[in-house]
């Protein structure tokens, strides 16, 4: 085989996880099954080699020596070589068997090499939970390249959101909802904004507390205090207390409101959330 490049790597039953699966959520990896013997195996590796080192450091190439490996080779089902394999994330998403021209092979990896817009929405999701601002920066980015995208006005919408800057992020997604629809992502921030300026209007949990308990009576206070406990992540407190406004108060203002604020809730949770399930059932129960 020809000289390897930096990009070019031994792969071995004991470093498969970190050097095929945990590398692969950084850049697709691309599995070569060959063996010294095999002859299209001896054409085809240095091509795959070259262009992997043309990409330059956006692909690696991990060499699987069938001979040497056949443990690794029998889980791939390897019955004849050569055979490559990419994987992205964690999981095989391509493959192809036998020998190849170096024109197919090229077409073939360019489809695995993020666009320049793509690898800056991977960049911004890493970073949107340790650096929301270095996040944003990457989608404004991401933004100017690709201005029709609307996957990176939602991404934006989420990093403005988290950083507290609610009009910019309400102002995003009210232009997507000039489409006439939105993707469940931007719904979900949506309603989340909802519940943040309603909660930041009442001054947080400690206020919207203070208020609801010096006037009990005012049910409306008892929703605000609903809206702070969700917006602090306290979803159970505050469903819980929508709940009892609308078991006590089904048809009237507040109870409506209580549950508008509930349907929020279950949209920032999403659909697979326990809490979602769980207080849905209750609310059709109160209501039905």
């Amino acid at each position: 085989m020809s000289e390897k490049t930096p990009f070019v790597i031994d792969v071995t039953t004991a470093n498969f996880e970190v050097e095929v699966v945990q590398k692969s959520a950084e850049v697709p990896v691309i599995l070569d099954f060959w063996a010294p013997w095999c002859a299209p195996c001896r054409q085809l590796g240095p091509m795959l080699e070259k262009l992997v080192a043309e990409a330059n450091g956006k692909l690696i190439l991990a060499k699987v020596n069938t001979d040497e490996e056949q443990q690794l080779a029998a889980a791939f089902g390897i019955q004849s070589i050569p055979v490559v394999v990419a994987f992205s994330q964690g999981q095989p998403v391509a493959d192809f068997m036998g020998i190849r021209s170096e024109a197919e092979i090229r077409q073939w990896l360019e489809q695995l090499v993020p666009s320049p817009t793509q690898q800056l929405m991977q960049d911004g999701l890493k970073l949107e939970q340790t650096d929301p601002q270095a996040a944003e920066g990457k989608y404004r980015e991401a933004l100017q390249l690709s201005p029709e995208e609307d996957a990176i006005r939602i991404r934006l919408a989420a990093v403005l959101m988290t950083q507290g800057r609610l009009d910019e992020s309400r102002s995003m997604i009210v232009e997507l909802e000039q489409r006439d629809y939105l993707e469940p992502e931007a719904a979900r921030i949506k309603s989340e904004l909802d519940v943040r300026q309603a909660a930041a209007e009442s001054g947080g949990v400690d206020e919207a507390r203070k208020s609801a308990e010096a006037d009990p009576a005012n049910l409306t206070l008892q929703v605000r205090l609903a809206d702070a406990l969700a917006a602090s992540q306290q979803h159970r407190k505050a469903l819980e207390i929508c709940l009892d406004l609308v078991v006590s108060d089904r048809t009237g203002p507040a109870g409506i409101e209580a549950k508008d604020t509930m349907l929020k809730i279950f949209q920032m949770l999403g659909p697979a959330s326990e809490l979602t399930g769980e207080f849905r059932r209750k609310l059709a129960t109160a209501l039905y």
